[in-house]
């Protein structure tokens, strides 16, 4: 990053749940920064703890969530303690959060212009002429069409894709400095997909925004990320810039996400490669390496010990005992290596 300026940090964040089934170990140790003006993708599959992570940053998790340990600094001050009154200073005019559901975050019987308007009069103390006139604003530079006309509409005159962007007009409406984005493509189809993707990018830019995107679909960061860190069970296994981690990935986990992405090369006769197994269940976290049982080339030391995060560049560590000096050297699958080269040449041929 140009910029080093880091506007948010989570250090050695532990946080479980109280369930009737015992204590679920959601999140176990994880470590991250976000620059000022950067995007970074966090990314793995259902269950993973992307989502705990990041509700802990706006203090909107469950009241059965514990956080045992850990620091979450914004600005440099730790905000892991707040009580509501102290997030709700903060929320929404600092750190600010898009949802997946759309629908799930809209009130279906409040007009779309109120629920903007509602949010700027509740943190800003403007006046209703003033607090509408910035929200018609807001719902054009999110592409909204006539914004004066479907000021007074509601959410279920909109489309899956124009509700989703009265969302990102709601979360920018305080101009945050954190954007934390859950998810907001999943249910939208892969034409009004990209159309959110470059929306949210324009912003980031306009705005200089510090963008959080949680996903479980490595590819849909491709254009969107400055720097990706890949979650499993609870941790974060690797991390690194976009590049680093599409091109020269190390954790065998992250193998198995690239693997089985499809890309234009990929016939409709293909089977798609899917990681074996299934997820550990977090009432009980396995010794030594989460992914091992799914691993097939983890070794003897995988089910003893957790490996430490090794470092492969200033900006790029993976948690693998593949990376250690006494380790058997271990290449990426063939078809992984081929698909990488195939993008190389391309991305060099443009």
């Amino acid at each position: 990053m140009k910029n080093k300026e880091k506007i948010l940090e989570v250090k050695d964040l532990y946080i479980t749940f109280n369930t009737f089934s015992g204590e679920v170990h959601a999140v176990r140790g994880i470590n991250f920064g976000l620059h000022k003006g950067e995007t970074l993708a966090i990314v793995g599959e259902s269950g993973s703890g992307k989502s705990v992570t990041n509700k802990s940053i706006i203090g909107i998790l469950s009241k059965n969530a514990n956080v045992k340990s850990g620091e979450i600094l914004y600005k440099g001050n730790d905000i892991i303690n707040y009580n509501d009154k102290q997030f709700t200073e903060i929320r929404g005019s600092e750190l600010s959060m898009i949802f997946q559901d759309p629908m799930s975050s809209l009130d279906p019987v409040m007009k779309i212009g109120k629920q903007i308007t509602e949010t700027l009069r509740l943190k800003h103390k403007v006046k209703e002429s003033d607090a509408k006139k910035k929200a018609i604003e807001l719902m054009a530079a999110v592409g909204i069409p006539q914004p004066e006309k479907r000021y007074n509409q509601y959410p279920f005159q909109f489309s899956g894709g124009m509700r989703q962007r009265i969302v990102i007009a709601i979360a920018l409406a305080c101009d945050p400095e954190v954007l934390i984005c859950d998810e907001p493509t999943t249910a939208l189809d892969v034409t009004i997909q990209s159309q959110i993707l470059e929306l949210i990018r324009d912003m980031q830019k306009e705005r200089n925004l510090s963008v959080i995107f949680i996903t479980h679909d490595l590819g849909v960061v491709a254009n969107v990320a400055d720097r990706v860190a890949v979650m499993y069970a609870g941790k974060i296994v690797e991390i690194g810039t976009v590049d680093e981690i599409f091109y020269n990935p190390k954790h065998p986990y992250t193998w198995g996400l690239l693997a089985s992405m499809p890309d234009m090369d990929t016939d409709n006769d293909d089977d798609l490669f899917a990681i074996p197994g299934t997820p550990p269940n977090m009432l009980f976290p396995p010794k030594g390496d989460a992914f091992a049982a799914r691993n097939k080339y983890a070794m003897e030391i995988d089910f003893k010990e957790e490996p430490p995060m090794y470092k492969v560049s200033d900006t790029h560590y993976a948690a693998t005992w593949l990376l250690h000096p006494d380790a058997p050297k271990v290449e990426m699958p063939e078809n992984l290596k081929n698909r990488i080269n195939k993008q190389l040449k391309k991305a060099g041929e443009k």
